[in-house]
């Protein structure tokens, strides 16, 4: 068991990755004073992000106890989280800006 990962937030969904990680690799994680081993499915780059626990499609991914975007597809504890199965809340924000603005 490895500790390679980084929960910002107790209220987080995600950690984030501090190393290079390999698939099957199980990392220890403290969320709230508790610590989770959590085995990663996908190979996950430095600095990018796996779910801690399960996000249904549609729910909020959360980092630094804040929104980062919602998930397009559900996402099962240990899996990479990044763009290709989260929209940016940031980008949805500019698009409603632009339409009330015509």
């Amino acid at each position: 068991m490895v500790n390679k990962a980084i929960v910002m937030n107790p209220e987080d969904n995600v950690a984030t990755v501090i190393d290079d990680i390999e698939p099957g690799t199980s990392i220890s994680i403290t969320v709230g004073g508790k610590t989770k081993e959590i085995k990663v499915k996908q190979k996950i780059p430095f600095g990018h992000k796996f779910a801690i626990s399960q996000i249904s499609k549609g729910d909020r991914v959360t980092k630094y106890g804040e929104v980062i975007g919602l998930a397009t597809q559900s996402i099962a504890e240990g899996e990479h989280v990044h763009v290709h199965n989260v929209e940016s809340v940031y980008s949805m924000e500019i698009v409603q800006e632009r339409r009330e603005k015509k």
